[in-house]
């Protein structure tokens, strides 16, 4: 009898522990894991990340962010074509190194492609500070951080849920956060479009410290459709 009540206690304590803890509260304690000094918002610093994908080259690139001075810069490599892009506060620039046009560019021409060099500068910036500041990146100002955690199990293991989404004006994808119940280590994420059979759903695995901050070492993407492997992002601080 005893042994039946401590069981029935254990499982209305898991029960009611996603009720008891808000949304803000789960993204507090999964910042504290991730950067327990608080160091994001001065972080500055180099970091490599070669992408593998099936039926195609390692892609190697090599990324630098400094959030204080607003630089940012990422040299990435595909067999013999190397591009970087850089963005110094407001000023672009742009280069392609190993591929050759097949003709000579108009003024015109020209203008437009370092006008579309610039967009993809600013679109490379914001997908890297973003994936490799999370999860403090949540706390961005338009973030809508959903009050209600979920307990669910997710490939065989239990998380915590956090539901997260944005103003149309930012996006229109609804995410979820998935967070180890007892570190608080973020170790899954996943986001839908229109209907649940569309997104992905990318996997975490390992730790790499950088400036202080423990960043998911491994990334890999999978289709919400029907698990399809799209390709995974291995991170290190050496080439």
């Amino acid at each position: 009898m005893k042994k039946q009540i401590l069981l029935l206690f254990i499982l209305c304590s898991l029960t009611n522990f996603s009720q008891e803890i808000t949304g803000e509260q789960l993204l507090n304690r999964a910042i504290k894991f991730h950067d327990p000094n608080n160091n994001w918002s001065t972080f500055s610093g180099t970091f490599y990340v070669t992408m593998k994908t099936l039926n195609k080259s390692d892609r190697e690139s090599k990324i630098t962010i400094n959030l204080p001075n607003e630089y940012f810069r990422v040299r990435a490599k595909r067999d013999s074509i190397s591009t970087i892009y850089e963005l110094n506060k407001s000023k672009c620039s742009t280069s392609t190194i190993g591929l050759q046009f097949k003709k000579e560019l108009t003024e015109k021409e020209w203008k437009k492609k370092i006008e579309e060099d610039c967009k993809k500068a600013n679109l490379y910036k914001n997908y890297y500070t973003y994936l490799y500041g999370l999860p403090i990146k949540l706390k961005d100002e338009g973030t809508i951080i959903h009050k209600k955690v979920e307990r669910k199990k997710f490939k065989e293991k239990e998380y915590l849920v956090l539901k997260v989404t944005y103003p149309k004006e930012i996006g229109k994808d609804t995410w979820y956060f998935y967070f180890d119940p007892t570190t608080y280590a973020m170790e899954v994420y996943q986001f839908f479009k229109d209907t649940k059979e569309s997104g992905e759903y990318i996997l975490l695995s390992g730790l790499e410290i950088i400036n202080g901050i423990k960043m998911p070492k491994n990334r890999a993407w999978y289709y919400n459709k029907d698990d399809g492997y799209l390709g995974t992002d291995f991170l290190s601080t050496k080439k």
